[in-house]
């Protein structure tokens, strides 16, 4: 049975990992997983109230997010946003030192700050942890850089330029960390390409098999579940290959069939709008004309 273990500020990770050190900051803490003694520590399932980003290149636990396994061994990083759930329990065997960095940072410390703002953008905060940032050398090296001026910053006296440098800093790191991830894209455009066709294979499916009045229309969650990534994984794996996120390529599909019964049935609009499953026509012919430039009645009348 596991244990559940809520972190509410960045020095309770001190405490978690054993660690007798000086908080610098009360909203923000760097971890050198050097310094850091793996034990057997049970089953464990951790949250957060904070970010965490965790570089390691070994793990003496197995680490799971989302029910699936990451692997450390080479260097991987993952990302979690507060009261995201990391799932830890233990390996036997003897393991040698980890090495690596972790850091956590509070929601109060980028509040009211153009970083804050920008946080939602950064979508690799709510991957998988099996969708982990798998880093070349000279990447890991620019963030270790980040991580060491971030640090260095922790250990100046506090002023009214500290927070403003500290957001700096983090907001370099998770720069970094999108654009890595997207080469990350690019470096597995084969495995991204049969992803893609089997969205595209669902799609046609899902649509081909009508009663969307009853089922409604597919979700971007109902793809990813079908492809084993996480919502915002995939969409950003799509946008990157054909320029369209996960709920552009629905949307696709829809107009698609909505044009086909548009030209080939004298159903109304309304009739139409309620068998592709919106509750509201005005719904429907919005979408519509969004995406065609013209309302569905103008589009079967000129066709």
């Amino acid at each position: 049975m596991s244990t559940n273990i809520h972190l509410h500020t960045v020095e309770e990770l001190f405490k978690f990992f054993g660690l007798d050190q000086p908080v610098h900051h009360p909203l923000v803490a760097i971890i050198d997983f050097g310094q850091v003694r793996e034990a057997d520590i049970g089953n464990i399932k951790i949250s957060t109230d904070f970010y965490t980003l965790i570089y390691k290149t070994y793990n003496r636990n197995h680490v799971k997010y989302g029910r699936k396994l990451v692997d450390f061994t080479n260097g991987s990083l993952i990302c979690l946003a507060p009261n995201q759930t990391l799932e830890m329990d233990d390996d036997t065997e003897g393991s040698p030192q980890p090495l690596g960095w972790g850091l956590g940072f509070h929601p109060d410390l980028i509040r009211g700050t153009p970083l804050g703002d920008k946080m939602k953008s950064y979508s690799f905060f709510s991957y998988e942890v099996s969708e982990a940032l798998h880093l070349s050398e000279k990447e890991k090296q620019i963030l270790m850089d980040c991580v060491q001026k971030i640090e260095a910053e922790l250990h100046e006296n506090i002023d009214v330029h500290s927070q403003s440098i500290l957001v700096s800093g983090i907001e370099m790191l998770l720069n970094y960390c999108s654009r890595f991830y997207g080469r990350q894209f690019i470096t597995r455009k084969t495995s991204n390409n049969a992803v893609i066709v089997q969205v595209e294979k669902l799609l046609n499916e899902y649509f081909g098999l009508g009663d969307l009045s009853e089922r409604g229309l597919p979700t971007v969650r109902y793809l990813a579940e079908q492809v084993n990534l996480s919502p915002n994984y995939l969409s950003d794996l799509l946008k990157k290959e054909t320029g369209k996120n996960a709920q552009d390529h629905i949307h696709y599909h829809l107009i698609e069939e909505a044009k086909n019964i548009l030209l080939s049935s004298s159903r109304s609009v309304g009739e139409i709008a309620y068998g592709l499953g919106f509750e509201y026509p005005q719904y429907f012919n919005k979408l519509f004309k969004q995406k065609t430039g013209k309302t569905p009645v103008a589009f079967r009348n000129m066709n």
